[in-house]
């Protein structure tokens, strides 16, 4: 029987407020399931929009302090955080596998990626630039500074319940902006528990506020229609994401947003056959394929195809499926009923409009919310599958006959986010790199997310990066400073 008890009982419970755990004006509270099981693990705080006023009142209140504060310090404070999360690795990955379902062994990369934002921009802290320069008709003189945007709301999904947050905060922290975060009522555990990790390693009270939400639109309603927040960041659906931009376009909010995607994967004739399948299975399996960059639709020369999809069968069918705090589990459960039932519709419609299932294919009997890893051919253009985001452990196999024909079909879709391929050709590599419509291409590898690099995407799938040097710049405003 897993023991949790004392790792359930170190996790704030209430609303993070002021630096402290705090209980909601109404008083109400919501349940956090297992997805391996459907039981509840325990009971936290429902905010409600007039908890979402106390935070930014305690935010706005101590935003000039904050953004006062030397570089220097806010950069130690980040640095602290990491390490007392690189400390507390097995605890943060057992709670992530406990509330979203992932196998254990993904929630500690997990825990080192999404720890590694926080020593980056610990790091960009204190190299935020701005320029001095004479005016070219000599009449004057320029002063360009940085300056952080003020208050910020961050949405984060319940995928990634640690990195996703990371991602927002190093930044914004760093920059001298105060941060609202509102996490997935799916997995609010991990982020409730990253508040106490930041005030342990000495963030002013304030500064960070977690806000657990069974309404969150309703609380986010609140929160944009207010003028003094001045950034809105969201990670999840592009549906979502518009009507975020829609709210936040009266109040002119600064909005960064990482939305769908519907990655495509290629395989051209000349690839090494055994890195794109290893390659595949790192794009398409890693998170259960519960990831925004996951590989959608993957594209195979019809020359290679049938050997490809065998070997990737084999792999993927040889994936042991189960909770994710078991040994040796690859593929936990997905996050709940709805998205099991979303996962088996486009499996359903694209079996009905012609393909072939050649493993898996169907959710899994017993408790908890499980699908059985899947491989698809012989998959129709027709079939919803080809073009909406599956979220789940699916893998749809095409095929292609030119290089022209695989950009088209890579890139006949609204989202632009990642995508995917697999070549020996120098000159391919550039040419397809250049011609893929994505934020983010991966060339001869199947992971491609990294703090130091940006991440975003083009089309319906956002606006805006997060990471590298780039990721700082969407807390910061410019200031044109003009004298003689």
């Amino acid at each position: 029987m897993l023991n949790t008890t004392r790792l359930l009982a170190s996790v704030p419970s209430g609303l993070w407020i002021d630096g402290a755990s705090t209980e909601p004006v109404d008083g109400g509270s919501f349940p956090v399931h297992n997805p391996a099981t459907g039981e509840v693990l325990t009971e936290v705080s429902d905010a409600s929009p007039k908890d979402a006023l106390r935070a930014l009142d305690s935010a706005c209140a101590v935003q000039a302090e904050w953004a006062a504060t030397a570089p220097r310090t806010r950069s130690a404070i980040l640095r602290r955080a990491w390490e007392l999360l690189i400390e507390r690795t097995e605890d943060f990955a057992m709670l992530m596998t406990l509330e979203m379902g992932k196998a254990l062994s993904e929630s500690r990369g997990e825990l080192n990626y999404g720890a590694e934002f926080l020593r980056w921009f610990s790091e960009e802290a204190v190299r935020i630039q701005g320029r001095y320069t004479e005016a070219p008709n000599g009449n004057g003189r320029i002063l360009v500074t940085k300056e952080p945007v003020g208050p910020c709301l961050a949405i984060t999904p319940w995928n990634f319940p640690l990195a996703m947050g990371t991602r927002k905060i190093g930044p914004a922290l760093a920059a001298g902006c105060t941060m609202i975060v509102k996490p997935s009522a799916d997995t609010p555990l991990t982020m409730l528990l990253l508040a106490q990790v930041f005030a342990d390693a000495g963030l002013p009270a304030g500064v960070l506020s977690v806000l657990p939400s069974s309404h969150s639109s309703a609380l986010s309603d609140q929160l944009i229609s207010d003028a003094r927040l001045r950034k809105v960041t969201f990670t999840g659906s592009t549906r979502v994401g518009s009507v975020l931009i829609s709210e936040s376009a009266p109040n002119v909010q600064r909005t960064s947003m990482e939305l769908g995607g519907n990655a495509p994967f290629i395989v051209f004739d000349d690839a090494d056959l055994d890195a794109a399948v290893e390659g595949a299975m790192a794009a398409k399996m890693r998170n259960g394929g519960e990831a925004c960059t996951a590989a959608n639709r993957l594209f195979v020369h019809n020359s290679i195809r049938a050997e490809f999809t065998a070997r990737l069968t084999a792999r993927i069918a040889a994936l042991k499926v189960g909770p994710g705090y078991e040994p040796d589990i690859n593929v936990g459960p997905l996050i709940n009923g709805r998205q099991r039932d979303s996962v088996a519709e486009l499996v359903a419609d694209a079996v009905a409009a012609g393909a072939t299932v050649l493993t898996g294919g169907r959710p899994l009997d017993g408790p908890g919310f499980f699908y059985a890893p899947t491989v698809l051919t012989d998959v129709p253009s027709s079939a919803r599958i080809a073009h909406e985001e599956i979220f789940g452990p699916v893998a749809p196999i095409f095929g292609f006959d030119t290089e022209e024909e695989a950009i088209a079909l890579a890139n006949n879709t609204e989202f632009g986010l990642a995508a995917y391929f697999y070549t020996k050709d120098i000159d391919r590599v550039f040419r397809v790199s250049r011609a893929l419509e994505a934020g983010m291409v991966g060339v001869n590898r199947g992971v491609i997310s990294d703090p130091a690099a940006p991440f975003g995407g083009v089309k319906a799938s956002g606006l805006g990066s997060e990471g590298g040097t780039e990721g700082i710049e969407e807390y910061l405003n410019t200031k044109y400073v003009a004298f003689t």
